[in-house]
């Protein structure tokens, strides 16, 4: 037998074993309780659920599974319960739980008002594939999230995982490198690289002792991709490894997870040990090829670790800090041996390509940029979560259709992509195609997948300001450039938010910028600057505004703006702001019982306005040289 004849005959009882679970007699709940679920209580959900399904003796299964992508709709529960098509329940709350279980799954009338979708063509409910969430979606990497239980390898299996590891044992370790150069794969950790020459140099490189090494440190705040990934569906990452591990020809894997990751290194785990019980991993792949097996490094969380060299020194147990190079990992990387070093993401989908060929694979995306991208949704957006689109989708696709746009009726503002790192794109810049060329040519990067949304109400400069703060506090301070120079730009930016910024200082920051960026040793340096050049480029009124009228447009920078209370709209008989104020500057006028700000005292909080009942509306936070008054206008 073959490979794959073998792979279809090991998994004829997994699929089998699959659809009566969700066809048959006895109804499956799947409650997703990847990190964003367990934040919105869903653990609380899960027990809840499985008590009231003992209380009411129904012969019921309460499982555990990933995320959808839904993050905003967390707690969501997947119900499949005989004589209905698979629902989708959202913001499933212990008490919801309950009522699912009695009236679903006890007597047969699913909680409509609660539904969100189905999974397969419905007449009851439109699915999920045709909601505007998951319409503008091609799920690829994402498929599996949210409908298998992560650590159990028969589901994985049923779902076509290590069909790809079959297809691979069939070919020489060049016929898979070539594959995936077909494929037009390209390293999705943020460089864009070709995986196919990473691979081949690798091969190629001399010594029988080598490494295949999976980067899992996932710093960039916002970034949750490869997390929900390895949360979700860790089998498909695990394969994608073994794959390169033929093709690179070695036995030894590695993924580098950070600590602040403890769902996902566990539920790795499990996965991995499955994967050695069932065959999978161990001395023979699949139970019929060469020797390969998977061990797992935890990272302390050092955002420089993203970088390959660093990461490989945390590994050894020294400092990670970046090295000169050459020489490249792929010729002397971990303990000075061949290295190939990919990121979660693109573990995944050399697993994706070998499984389902690289015609399929390429069929999707741009010339240059092949296959999807997986963005992690974030900031000023009604649909937060996960979204997985053909590269060469325009971001206004990304952030309006598929995001659901921007909340409160406020206006996009910008969208920053690509990390700490990427760039800040405006309105102008929404039409540009997500992918790894255009993105580079509009100033922003695709990054590791990070898509924060901003929206009128946020201050350009203090993004600038907070994005290039991170970035300075994790530099590891090797080179000089990087070290010295994002202080000095930290050091414009917050005398630039606090009002005592020059003319020059703009000129300063572009000359600076551009000096770390050439003469920085790594990405991490070269590309720190980006936000700043970035919000120069496309947001420089409000530089301008911050040093030369000594004003905030947005209002947020606290030194430029003062909070007030508009005569008109304070109640008498409320004084919810008086017992909120920390430091008690707000009086109350005897005569009008108005209330007043002594702005000598305010230390600018923001409680006042946070209490302030919506319907009053009678705190305003403006900038001190805001004229006509905000409350003049009729409106802030």
């Amino acid at each position: 037998m073959t490979p794959v004849q073998r792979y279809e005959a090991w998994r004829a009882p997994a699929l089998e074993t699959w659809t009566g679970e969700r066809s048959g007699d006895s109804p499956l709940v799947l409650v997703g309780t990847a990190m964003c679920g367990r934040s919105a209580g869903a653990l609380e959900t899960v027990a809840a659920m499985r008590e009231e399904v003992e209380r009411l003796g129904i012969p019921a299964r309460v499982a555990e599974t990933g995320c959808m992508g839904h993050c905003y709709a967390e707690p969501m529960a997947l119900v499949y319960s005989p004589g209905w098509d698979p629902m989708v329940y959202h913001r499933v709350g212990p008490g919801l739980g309950r009522t699912i279980v009695g009236r679903h799954l006890g007597d047969g009338e699913p909680v409509l008002e609660h539904l969100l979708g189905t999974l397969g063509p419905s007449e009851l409910l439109p699915p999920l594939s045709l909601l505007p969430r998951f319409g503008g979606e091609t799920r690829r990497l994402l498929a599996r999230c949210g409908v298998i239980e992560p650590t159990r390898l028969a589901d994985a299996v049923a779902r076509g995982s290590y069909l790809g590891l079959a297809r691979a044992l069939e070919m020489t370790p060049e016929g898979i490198i070539d594959e995936v150069r077909r494929a037009g794969l390209r390293g999705l950790g943020g460089a864009g690289f070709p995986t196919w020459r990473k691979w081949k140099a690798c091969r190629e490189a001399a010594g029988e002792a080598k490494y295949v090494v999976c980067n899992a440190d996932e710093g960039d705040p916002g970034a949750f991709m490869d997390r929900m990934l390895l949360e979700s569906d860790p089998h498909r990452v695990i394969e994608g490894m073994a794959i390169a591990g033929l093709a690179v020809g070695t036995q030894h894997g590695i993924v580098y997870v950070r600590a602040e990751y403890p769902l996902a290194a566990e539920r790795l785990r499990l996965a991995i040990d499955e994967a050695r019980a069932g065959g999978v991993l161990g001395e023979r792949l699949l139970g019929q090829g060469p020797a390969f097996d998977i061990s797992i490094e935890h990272g302390a969380g050092a955002f420089v670790c993203g970088e390959s060299s660093a990461l490989m020194a945390s590994i050894e147990g020294r400092r990670g800090m970046p090295r000169v190079r050459p020489p490249q990992s792929v010729v002397s990387g971990l303990h000075g041996k061949p290295t190939v070093l990919n990121n979660v993401k693109t573990f995944a989908s050399a697993a994706l390509v070998a499984a389902d060929g690289a015609e399929a694979f390429a069929s999707i995306g741009t010339a240059a940029s092949r296959g999807t991208a997986v963005f992690a949704l974030a900031g000023k957006v009604v649909g937060t979560g996960l979204v997985e689109v053909p590269m060469g989708t325009s971001l206004r696709t990304v952030i309006f259709d598929v995001g659901g746009g921007v909340p409160r009726r406020k206006r996009f503002k910008a969208a920053q992509i690509g990390g700490p790192s990427g760039g800040c794109l405006p309105e102008s810049e929404l039409d540009v195609p997500v992918d790894f060329d255009s993105l580079a040519r509009a100033g922003a990067m695709m990054g590791s997948g990070g898509l924060v949304v901003m929206d009128e109400t946020d201050c350009m400069v203090e993004v600038a300001r907070f994005f290039l703060e991170f970035t300075q506090k994790e530099s590891c301070g090797k080179c000089t450039f990087c070290r010295i120079g994002t202080r000095h730009m930290l050091d414009v930016l917050e005398r630039i938010v606090a009002g005592e910024g020059i003319e020059a200082d703009l000129a300063l920051l572009e000359e600076l910028g551009q000096d770390i960026a050439s003469g920085s040793l790594c990405n991490l340096g070269k590309t720190a600057p980006n936000p700043v050049l970035s919000t120069l480029r496309f947001f420089r009124d409000e530089y301008v505004a911050h040093v030369i009228e000594k004003r905030c447009p947005a209002r947020v920078c606290r030194s430029l703006t003062r909070f007030e209370i508009v005569p008109d709209r304070c109640q008498r008989s409320c004084e919810v702001c008086v017992l909120a104020c920390p430091v008690e500057c707000i009086s109350t006028d005897p005569r009008s019982r108005k209330k007043r700000i002594d702005q000598a005292t305010c230390v600018k909080c923001g409680a006042c306005q946070t209490v302030c009942p919506p319907e009053y509306d009678a705190v305003t936070r403006i900038s001190p040289v805001d004229a006509p008054a905000p409350w003049k206008e009729g409106g802030r």
